[in-house]
């Protein structure tokens, strides 16, 4: 018999090696002193000459040893000197960027005759010279107010001046139990509004100093019904018109409108309309070029976000700037003049990972588009001060650091300054994430991600899986950049796990279409994605043992998605660390809650809630928060446990005195939450 079991035990499937000793947490908790100081040539600081022709830098090249570097960009040679000679290189000042010039609120008239003030909520014209006042309105009251930040016409003839409701007046008491200075508790209250509150209202009226009163606006007056706000307020240099971008609340619109000033009429420049939600707090650029009378814009109306040529008077679309399956991350510079616009894309390279930034210069007709920027990875573009060259900085998180110098006419490669040298990172056992595809829900989408193992990794053996979710719709979260630096995800790997993180449909940049999925629909959180990439990875690596479940975590509204996986997913997630989670998007703050899940607050918001879903848990959670969370109202998590308790659900509760906003993330935060993957997913109890 003895024999039978040793054969048994000899063709048993390999497990992962003892979890939770105490040789376990001190690797985990040594990654960051092992991997300190290991990475070299990594950081290129140019020091430009004031010519612009060449600049120096040092380099780090080893523990406290540096590397004196002098380059001539013109000529393109780069040549190591003395540290003597370094010190004697001039150090010119840095230039600062010119800001792009925006309508002033000032209460002083461009010509100095005129100066509004606000007196008893009411505006006041007063004329500089003469000391002579006109009252303006007699009907602002504090509930509705005239405020005193004006935009003057540039002619001194009128100005715009927006009157005021303060909107709702919700706040939240946080009781600090256990303060350093005091045996009592304390507690603190602020001002924080949530979905489906009053908000602060906004109007703006006209005003002409030759009549001394308002002008009556007509027209699509409409059109600035119940902002969420104002913004890119806008004087033509002519005076005969003001434009303002008005974000309707419900962001399922964004308007250009603009005022005649010579009559009043109200009428729309760009007038775009969403079915779902207008990315504002991402994709909104808009630029006037007076001289030209013409507006640089971004928008998604293809599918893509490109930016877009419009005329200022009518909104006619003169060109597509951009066009193609790839989006505008951001614009870095426009040039009049030229008549050429500076941005980086993303997604743009089919043959690279679809996150990877890189930078590019294209005329505003859309012609002449150009590559400033090359390599498989993701890149910061740093021009001179004087724009002929430009530093890039690119990295994966599979690939070192490099830094090229570039230059910006034809975006060529002058020569690679430094690539940052890993010999000794990696001879301290550091390994890199590995880059991950798979299909998503609809089988021909790519979905994104990376897998972490621990340094010990051994692939005879087997290991549990956590999942490490952030599935906030403002973004992407898996790592695109290299960091040597261990985070909590490696650290957790290092217990004996593999850690995985996954960019599902609901996030951010990959098209319209792909982001769409979160509109009313947090409650996804991208799961139909995530799983078949979770099987995937484990089909190509039998390492990775899913057939038990998987574990995830997440803070804030990844501590949200966490919990909805046992709540939705339970069949497939087991164990969940749910962090400082906005458990229900109706008790947490307005302005991202509303932005992706609608207003006003319908029956989906309650759909969504992990709050009156709770009685559908399964598996081992552990609900953590901080008791001085200003970001999430703790009492969010709170509910939740309320709804399990009356659900008779088990569960674990940490509440952590005086932690804010992301209490996992703490000392004390952070070992519980490896106790309790070790305890519950790995199945032994943690010994440190």
């Amino acid at each position: 018999m003895r024999s039978i079991a040793l054969l048994v035990l000899l063709f048993a499937p390999a497990v992962a090696r003892a979890q939770g000793t105490a040789a376990d947490y001190d690797r985990a908790a040594q990654l960051g002193p092992r991997f300190a100081g290991k990475v070299t040539r990594a950081a290129v600081n140019p020091v430009w000459s004031a010519g612009g022709d060449g600049f120096h830098y040092a380099v780090e090249v080893g523990a406290g040893v540096k590397e004196y570097v002098v380059v001539n960009a013109v000529e393109g040679t780069r040549r190591v000197v003395t540290k003597e000679a370094f010190d004697k290189l001039p150090k010119p000042p840095a230039v600062p960027t010119a800001p792009r010039p925006r309508a002033r609120r000032q209460a002083l008239s461009p010509d100095g005759k005129w100066r509004v003030a606000v007196v008893e909520h009411n505006l006041v014209l007063r004329e500089v010279a003469a000391k002579a006042e006109t009252t303006l309105t007699k009907d602002g009251v504090k509930a509705d107010a005239y405020a005193g930040d004006v935009f003057w016409s540039p002619d001194s003839a009128a100005f715009v001046a927006y009157r005021r409701t303060p909107g709702g007046d919700r706040q939240v008491t946080l009781v600090e139990s256990s303060p350093k200075d005091q045996l009592q508790p304390k507690t603190s209250t602020y001002f924080y509004l949530k979905p489906g509150d009053d908000i602060p209202q906004a109007k703006p009226f006209l005003f002409t100093v030759a009549t001394k009163s308002a002008v009556k606006l007509t027209g699509d007056t409409a059109g600035f019904d119940n902002p969420w706000d104002f913004s890119y307020e806008h004087w033509s240099p002519d005076s005969k018109g003001f434009g303002v971008l008005v974000n309707p609340r419900g962001h399922g619109a964004i308007r250009l409108l603009r005022i005649d000033a010579a009559t009043g009429t109200v009428s729309a420049v760009i007038d775009e309309v969403c079915k779902t939600f207008f990315d504002y707090s991402n994709k909104l650029f808009l630029e006037y070029l007076d001289a030209t009378n013409e507006i640089l814009w971004t928008s998604e109306r293809s599918g893509w976000n490109h930016l877009y040529l419009i005329d200022a008077t009518t909104g006619r679309v003169k060109t597509a700037v951009t066009s193609g399956a790839w989006n505008v991350r951001g614009v870095d510079g426009v040039d009049a003049e030229a008549r050429q616009v500076r941005f980086r894309t993303i997604g743009y390279d089919k043959d690279q990972d679809p996150y990877h930034v890189h930078c590019a210069r294209v005329n505003f007709d859309g012609s002449g588009f150009t590559r400033l920027t090359d390599g498989d990875g993701t890149h910061t573009l740093t021009p001179s001060p004087d724009g002929r060259f430009a530093i890039d900085r690119w990295s994966r998180v599979d690939a070192a650091p490099v830094a090229e110098l570039r230059r910006t006419s034809d975006g060529k490669l002058v020569l690679t300054l430094e690539t940052a040298d890993l010999s000794a990172l990696k001879a301290a056992g550091w390994q890199a994430p590995e880059r991950f595809v798979a299909k998503g829900r609809d089988g021909t989408t790519d979905i994104h991600g990376v897998i972490h193992r621990p340094t010990n990794f051994d692939p005879a053996k087997r290991y549990r899986v956590i999942e490490s979710i952030y599935a906030g719709p403002h973004d992407h979260f898996v790592p695109k950049r290299f960091r040597p630096e261990p985070g909590q995800v490696q650290k957790i790997a290092e217990l004996g796990f593999v850690v995985v993180q996954i960019d599902g449909m609901g996030t951010n940049w990959r098209g319209k279409a792909f982001h769409d999925v979160c509109h009313k629909n947090l409650g996804d959180a991208g799961f139909p994605d995530r799983i078949p990439w979770i099987q995937a990875a484990a089909a190509k690596y039998p390492q990775l043992d899913i057939a038990k479940g998987v574990g995830i975590f997440g803070g804030s509204a990844g501590g949200q998605s966490a919990l909805r996986a046992l709540l939705a997913r339970g069949d497939f997630y087991t164990v969940a660390v749910a962090d400082c989670g906005c458990h229900d998007n109706r008790v947490d703050k307005i302005w991202w809650n509303e932005m992706w899940m609608g207003w006003p607050v319908g029956p989906h918001y309650a759909d969504q809630s992990n709050v009156t879903q709770a009685k559908r848990l399964t598996g081992k959670l552990l609900l953590v928060v901080g008791e001085l969370d200003r970001n999430v109202d703790p009492s969010s998590t709170m509910q939740v446990a309320n709804a399990l308790v009356k659900a008779d659900k088990d569960f674990d509760l940490l509440v952590i005195p005086g932690a804010g906003h992301g209490a996992a993330e703490t000392a004390y935060g952070s070992r519980r939450r490896a106790d309790f993957f070790v305890r519950h997913l790995a199945g032994v109890e943690p010994r440190r």
